[in-house]
């Protein structure tokens, strides 16, 4: 989700109402092409940047020891990118990880309630897919390594996202750039981190994570980004308990729930 410009669906999926630059750009029928174009810009400034290259290093880091590579992805929460600046360079650096990791576009789906017809269009001409529904997070990876795009994601998703791979042999094949693991734990008491989040309480002692360079350009676009990853050793050195529960998540507390309903 882009940070600042984002959406928001809580309990009653009421979101935001539209920002004048949404607005201006549905009334101008500015078109896919458009979209586009100011897509490619955005990939060009992180290419220009150096942050790219940077950031391409962390993830071969993350990638090159036990995570194993991703042949597909998934892309959650990423927020209206055709009037967003910050939500298009997201979707531009996801574009060249695909391509750095050499996943194909069709082996890339994305979900988020925001995204209007024209940006749905501007996804399909890059090749991408969309998700036919809302899953709340709870995408599992089956047999195949899968990277999750979740930049800005509230902790609710990232929490049905563990729940619904919650097994060492399911969890070693999942990787997440995200918001940091370790700054979540940081930032919430041990309650209510274990009380309301309780799957990534558990699973921290079985992650490894990289953060993203800071780069004075994209501070607010990918500040507290991690490459996360679960090395099948470090997962099943966690007691049997861990893995005896899993009762489905609620969040009766919660205020973070993007696209959960």
């Amino acid at each position: 989700m882009a940070a600042g410009c984002g959406w928001r669906a809580a309990r009653g999926r009421r979101r935001r109402g539209r920002d004048k630059e949404e607005e201006e750009e549905e009334e101008g029928g500015t078109g896919t092409a458009a979209v586009l174009r100011r897509l490619r810009e955005a990939r060009d400034d992180l290419l220009s940047s150096g942050f790219w290259a940077a950031s391409a290093g962390a993830v071969r880091a993350s990638l090159s020891g036990p995570a194993a590579a991703p042949a597909q992805c998934v892309c959650l929460g990423l927020g209206r990118f055709a009037a967003c600046p910050i939500a298009r360079c997201q979707l531009a650096f996801l574009l060249l990880l695909l391509e750095e990791l050499r996943v194909p576009p069709a082996q890339c789906a994305l979900f988020d309630p925001a995204f209007s017809a024209r940006e749905a269009a501007a996804l399909e001409a890059l090749g991408l897919r969309l998700l036919p529904e809302n899953e709340e997070g709870k995408h599992g990876v089956g047999g195949s390594a899968t990277l999750f795009y979740m930049v800005h994601c509230g902790k609710a998703l990232y929490n049905n996202l563990l729940w619904s791979n919650w097994s060492p042999a399911a969890l070693s094949k999942v990787v997440i750039i995200g918001n940091s693991f370790r700054g979540i734990e940081e930032r919430l008491l041990s309650r209510i981190l274990e009380r309301d989040y309780s799957y990534i309480a558990k699973v921290l002692k079985g992650t490894e994570e990289v953060a993203l360079p800071s780069h004075p350009r994209y501070l607010d676009t990918f500040n507290d980004t991690s490459v996360h990853w679960f090395p099948l050793d470090k997962l099943q050195q966690l007691s049997p308990e861990v893995w005896n529960f899993v009762e489905e998540p609620t969040y009766q507390d919660c205020e973070d729930l993007e696209i959960i309903r």
